[in-house]
């Protein structure tokens, strides 16, 4: 297809889903209502406990990314992944035998879960933050493609790039996949203007602000598309209620809110609940102590559940292995449709085998040692990545310092348009306190039982209280040597 043509589907696509419906107040008012009332369902079951299978919502720009390979890819073998697809997932997950699930797929994931078995975990970001990480990754993954010399060659690019991929690409992930086409067209657009143009001087004074090269953060935040797409992102995703939601009225329900501000208040409700209800709830900014409480609540727990089923599964292959050979004789010849898939199972047998052999060692320990190895690594690899797509549109470049320059008017604005993320962001460090408190109080129990419970603390504490015993003799003995001198002097 020609990719004039693409890009008008593309903008058909996008814009279609700007609230051509119905959306009087009144309507609006009845809609969200009626959506929030049926959604604020209280969870019977001990949040604090992980189930059978681990739901990772992943909030774009928040760095999940680094969660899911320094963490969670170390505590689950690969055969144990539900498949991924970070677009829609193309199985019924019911029906699936697996226990970790990673994708940015919204809330309404959850419709295709088994409630009372799924554990729900996410991460949430300061909104400002969110929204320059979302603006310069959008044109960080669109520069990639000017080396390629124009649109059409970039297309082609794509579509021979995606029949052989192994993994998701890019623009297959919601929101990547409408926003990084947007941006590449927009540089693209941009870089031909600048040759009819001729030779110009482009100063680097306020890379946010450089319209020659990029698209100005000012107009990003003001399309169309930024409201569809961006702005209350992390609301509308844990609420369940983006353009990728599984909810048949999430469209109607998003209009709504869009179009009256203060139905936006119910969506908010239902996305705080739905933070209740998590097994864990990370924030971005605190990296090193929502790091540490991940690897105690979630780590800890996989840990353990493994090492538990491990045992379970010894004990049965040992009572197994005592009915002697006839029983596995007499099992009945089914291979018909074994052949074909024999291979992938066995791989699946051996990784699992693999992840067992390391949960018997793994500690919560090993595990933050083996985080900080992973994302030192992660970092510069992304690093490296960021700094050679951002020469391709160099002055450009963006940086921390760069942010702080950014004017007030714009840092406002976009504060205004993320009206219900910051309270979310506000509630989700109140939860990130509780769960804070949650974990050094069972930290400290655990601690204080293993001392009493355990050979080892059974030693150390008698160690320590022998030690303190002799302590306590030497001061009362030194006590009664100063006692006696001074009674000898009085006599004299």
């Amino acid at each position: 297809m020609d990719p004039t043509l693409k890009l008008l589907a593309f903008l058909i696509l996008v814009l279609a889903n700007i609230c051509p419906i119905k959306s009087d107040f009144s309507h609006c008012e009845k809609v969200v209502k009626n959506w929030a009332f049926s959604s604020l369902q209280r969870v019977k079951e001990d949040k604090h406990t992980l189930r059978d299978l681990l739901f990772f919502l992943h909030v774009p720009r928040t760095g999940g990314r680094t969660y899911f390979h320094c963490f969670l890819k170390r505590l689950y073998a690969n055969a144990q992944e539900c498949p991924r697809s970070y677009d829609k997932l193309r199985f019924d997950p019911r029906k699936q035998e697996c226990r970790l699930l990673a994708t940015h797929d919204d809330y309404s994931m959850m419709s295709k879960l088994p409630k009372e078995k799924t554990s729900v975990v996410t991460i949430l970001r300061n909104p400002v933050d969110r929204i320059f990480s979302t603006y310069e990754f959008s044109i960080e993954v669109a520069a990639r493609f000017l080396v390629h010399p124009n649109l059409t060659s970039a297309t082609k690019m794509v579509g021979r790039m995606r029949p052989g991929a192994t993994g998701v690409s890019t623009l297959d992930i919601w929101p990547w996949k409408y926003l990084v086409p947007w941006m590449r067209e927009d540089l693209f657009a941009r870089r031909d203007a600048r040759k009819m143009m001729g030779s110009i001087d482009i100063k680097r004074n306020d890379p946010y602000n450089m319209e020659k090269m990029v698209m100005p953060l000012q107009e990003y935040i003001n399309d169309p598309r930024a409201h569809e797409l961006v702005h209350n992102g992390e609301t509308f995703q844990v609420a369940g209620l983006t353009n990728n939601s599984y909810f048949a009225e999430s469209h109607e329900v998003r209009c709504c809110v869009q179009k009256h501000k203060i139905l936006g208040e119910h969506v908010l409700e239902v996305a705080k609940k739905r933070l209740d209800d998590m097994l864990y709830v990370g924030l971005t900014e605190d990296h090193r102590e929502s790091a540490t409480m991940f690897a105690n609540v979630v780590g800890a727990q996989v840990i353990s559940k493994a090492l538990t089923e491990n045992s379970s599964m010894e004990s049965a292959a040992n009572s197994k292995s005592g009915q002697g050979s006839s029983h596995s004789e007499s099992l009945p010849e089914n291979d018909d449709n074994q052949d074909s898939t024999s291979d992938h199972k066995a791989d699946e047998i051996g990784s699992a085998e693999d992840l067992e052999e390391k949960k018997e060692t793994m500690t919560v320990g090993k595990l933050m040692e083996a985080y900080e190895g992973c994302i030192s690594s992660l970092r510069k690899t992304q690093s490296r990545r960021r700094k050679s797509s951002l020469k391709r549109i160099s002055p450009a470049n963006f940086s921390k310092e760069d942010r702080s320059r950014v004017s007030e008017v714009v840092i406002e604005q976009i504060r205004s348009l993320n009206h219900l993320d910051f309270e979310l962001y506000k509630y989700a460090r109140e939860i990130f306190a509780k769960q804070h408190k949650h974990v050094v109080e069972k930290l400290s129990s655990m601690e204080s039982e293993s001392m009493f419970n355990n050979p080892g603390g059974i030693t150390m504490w008698k160690f320590f209280s022998s030690a303190m015993y002799i302590v306590v003799l030497l001061v009362l003995l030194f006590l009664c040597v100063n006692a006696r001198r001074r009674m000898s002097k009085v006599k004299i």
